[in-house]
């Protein structure tokens, strides 16, 4: 069996090369305390050994780290996707690292503490966690800047959206083309977020005197992604069509849950939206190829800005005080709603 490889070190090179270890440093560091002959020996010692210096001890050495750090619930889900695609756009133009932290759905708090704890960054972008104060005691730890997305706690900038109008105008938006029985595709857990887009859809029901169902509040059974997901949809959709609750409606608070449901209404031989209007949450891209209706949140506008606020405050560019943005979404209206529901002739009896 042969012996496992391992990863060549300065004292390795400085060996190999017959110098000390900080001539080694000198000539990664490009000092031009160095012969030519000791440079071009220890920069072949260099590549015939492959050695790669630890980029965070050398940067910890240089009193400046370049490596920013995302935290997020996921890094695969389209939302999350177009969030680091908004990130990207900013990083392009500087020289700095990224390094992706996948919180999960489940135990996000535990999965931060430990991320905190391992290493320094020069700032962190956190998304779709609710601070407590044990966080921000960790996150103050850091002496680093720190950007919440879609949380707000005062000592860091953040950038939040208004779930609550941005639910209250999708289904106001059925209930202008005469949609009365409206049923909503949660998600399977509670949090924050959830409970504001329910509250926006019970005040926009209020607000047009429609008495709040609780009946009509569904999920799906599959959990990934907290049931922010096409299969979650799809099964929502099937529980609302098999319990012939009269809904000509449906509001997802995802995008990729409409889409399963979209195929849910297909496959029953229903149309979309003459039989069932249909709104989804995001507006991710694939969205206005399908012609599906959804909240926008400007998800890369978001991250951008959130990203060069962060870089601003490493540069010393940004006010002291951190900066609380909030978001308002704006509907896209497309085929699957934009329909209006004549009412049904009543039947007369015959005399």
């Amino acid at each position: 069996m042969a012996p496992e490889k391992t990863k060549a070190t300065i004292y390795d090179v400085a060996d190999h090369a017959g110098v000390a270890i900080s001539t080694v440093s000198r000539v990664l560091n490009s000092s031009p305390d160095v012969s030519d002959a000791t440079r071009e020996r220890v920069l072949a010692a260099i590549n015939q050994l492959q050695y790669r210096p630890d980029r965070t001890a050398k940067s910890l050495a240089a009193g400046q780290i370049h490596t920013l750090a995302v935290a997020l619930p996921s890094f695969t889900t389209p939302f999350h996707t177009e969030l680091l695609k908004g990130m990207r756009a900013v990083l392009h133009e500087t020289d700095r690292d990224l390094l992706l932290c996948d919180l999960g759905s489940r135990d996000r708090h535990i999965r931060l503490l430990n991320f905190l704890k391992r290493g320094t960054v020069a700032g962190l972008v956190l998304v779709g966690v609710d601070v407590n104060e044990v966080i921000a005691t960790e996150l103050r730890a850091l002496h680093a800047p720190v950007v919440l997305i879609g949380s707000r706690y005062e000592d860091f900038d953040s950038y939040r959206w208004d779930d609550h109008e941005g639910s209250r105008v999708a289904v106001r938006h059925l209930i202008d083309h005469g949609h009365r029985r409206i049923a909503m595709i949660r998600s399977l857990s509670n949090s924050p977020l959830q409970d504001q887009r329910i509250t926006g859809y019970r005040k926009a029901l209020a607000e047009s005197r429609i008495e709040f169902d609780a009946d009509l509040l569904f999920t799906g059974v599959t959990e990934k992604h907290a049931g922010y997901n096409e299969e979650a949809g799809f099964e929502a959709m099937e529980r609302i069509l098999n319990r012939n609750l009269g809904v000509t409606a449906v509001f997802a608070t995802s995008d990729v849950q409409a889409i399963g449901a979209m195929k849910a209404i297909s496959d029953a031989g229903l149309r979309i939206p003459e039989d069932i209007a249909l709104v989804g949450y995001d507006d991710i891209k694939t969205s206005a190829f399908i012609g599906l209706s959804s909240v926008d949140q400007a998800m890369q506008q978001i991250a951008r800005a959130a990203t060069k606020r962060m870089i601003d405050r490493i540069e010393g560019n940004a006010d002291p005080e951190p900066k609380s943005v909030d978001i308002t979404p704006t509907l896209r209206i497309r085929a699957s709603s934009d329909f209006i529901l004549k009412p049904k002739p009543k039947r007369t009896k015959k005399k």
